[in-house]
């Protein structure tokens, strides 16, 4: 019998290409693995032609309405994340080609790395140890953070437990998200407050919510200048969740003290990008759940996807 053809069209930087959770699927599919990135839109079409199912792990090949149009053959796609903004869902929901993500298996990698990159920013680590490095010993105030209010922006998995995570340092807690409800703040045990009184009250903001047309820049200019002066923001979402220009001059303006960044609207930044420029930032690339276990979690959740597709069951389907 036919196998069908699984695609993984550019697995760099790498995440599942020598991950032993594709032996699963030796039998089942003839696997074609590409381990660089396409370079062109013609290339990525290509590898992906006569693909059946695809696992997607990396956000920077992304599939369009039109290049999925281009695709007859495909009737499914995995993603190696909890984020699905790669793939125009409503285009693969229209030709038939099921989406399925990775959610809630790697909520306490990110939000670990959420924690570190708000005591980063408010311990001013980046800025004192390049300046160390420079040869300059110098000083920055820093902020002490047990007693002050983390408003969490999101209130999904990795969102619940930043939440748990700033209690366990002392943080006063509040939250919102697009659709709270009684059941899920008894939950969490936290209050769900307005967007704008969150933005005015908390010393630390931290943003977990999924990019889509309604959270694109939904921390824009008049949101940042509604946060308190002095106060942080955290982004380990998606960077379009934030307008960048007006971060920047937020920060620029000394009206914030400080922001973590992990994740932008293009990846990977260029070496001009501006807040490459700002000293009170710290930065990471895209990397909240790249670590083994991590890589280990989503690997293991986008195969298991697969099998249950090829087992007539999808699961964690988002379209």
């Amino acid at each position: 019998m036919t196998r069908p053809i699984l695609v993984i069209p550019g697995d760099d930087p790498q995440m599942i290409a020598d991950s032993p959770h594709l032996d699963r699927l030796a039998e089942l599919v003839e696997l074609r693995v590409f381990r660089d990135r396409p370079g062109s839109l013609l290339e990525q079409l290509d590898r992906a032609k006569d693909a059946e199912l695809m696992i997607n792990s990396r956000g920077n090949t992304a599939w369009a309405a039109e290049t999925l149009d281009a695709l007859p053959r495909l009737r499914m796609i995995s993603t190696c994340s909890i984020g699905v903004d790669a793939v125009d869902i409503a285009a693969a929901a229209s030709k038939g080609i099921v989406v399925s993500n990775v959610p809630g298996r790697t909520a306490q990698v990110v939000a670990e790395h959420a924690l570190a990159m708000i005591m980063a920013a408010a311990r001013r680590l980046p800025f004192l140890t390049s300046e160390l490095k420079a040869g300059v010993w110098n000083s920055m105030d820093n902020i002490y953070l047990r007693g002050s209010t983390l408003g969490v922006i999101g209130t999904g998995a990795i969102g619940a437990e930043t939440l748990k995570l700033a209690r366990a340092i002392g943080m006063q807690v509040q939250a919102w998200t697009f659709h709270p409800t009684a059941d899920r703040a008894a939950e969490l045990d936290i209050n769900y407050v307005e967007l704008d009184a969150l933005l005015a009250t908390s010393d630390v903001i931290s943003l977990h919510v999924r990019l889509t047309e309604q959270s694109r820049h939904l921390i824009a200019a008049r949101e940042l200048a509604l946060m308190k002066p002095g106060s942080l923001l955290i982004n380990t979402a998606r960077g379009p969740v934030v307008d960048t220009d007006a971060l920047v001059a937020a920060l620029q303006s000394g009206h914030l003290a400080g922001a973590a960044v992990d994740v932008f609207d293009e990846e990977p930044i260029s070496a001009d990008h501006p807040l490459l420029q700002c000293p009170q930032v710290v930065l990471t690339p895209h990397s909240a759940d790249q670590n083994p276990t991590g890589r280990d979690m989503l690997n293991s959740g986008a195969v298991d996807n697969v099998l249950a597709f090829l087992h007539g069951c999808p699961q964690n389907v988002v379209n």
